[in-house]
């Protein structure tokens, strides 16, 4: 069997890797709550030394919601 960079084998079986799934991230200061709305403004935040804000402040949430994945386990006959 050869190998292709668009599988993925679980269980015995090729699944498609290509299967989409809805993502939510979040960033937000793990002390006040504040939500960053990009990367961008957390570097800044980090760098800005009118701020306290560490790196270890930051808290990175991603919420992953699949509708339905492929029978990759299959059942009895």
């Amino acid at each position: 069997m050869s190998i292709n960079e668009d599988t993925t084998v679980v269980a015995g079986k090729s699944i498609p890797s290509d299967i989409e799934v809805e993502t939510t991230a979040t960033i937000k200061h793990a002390s006040t709550g504040k939500v960053y709305e990009s990367e961008d403004e957390v570097t800044s935040d980090v760098n800005d030394p009118a701020t306290e804000t560490t790196e270890s402040d930051i808290k990175r949430d991603v919420a992953i919601s699949v509708n339905k994945l492929p029978d990759i386990f299959g059942g009895s006959n």
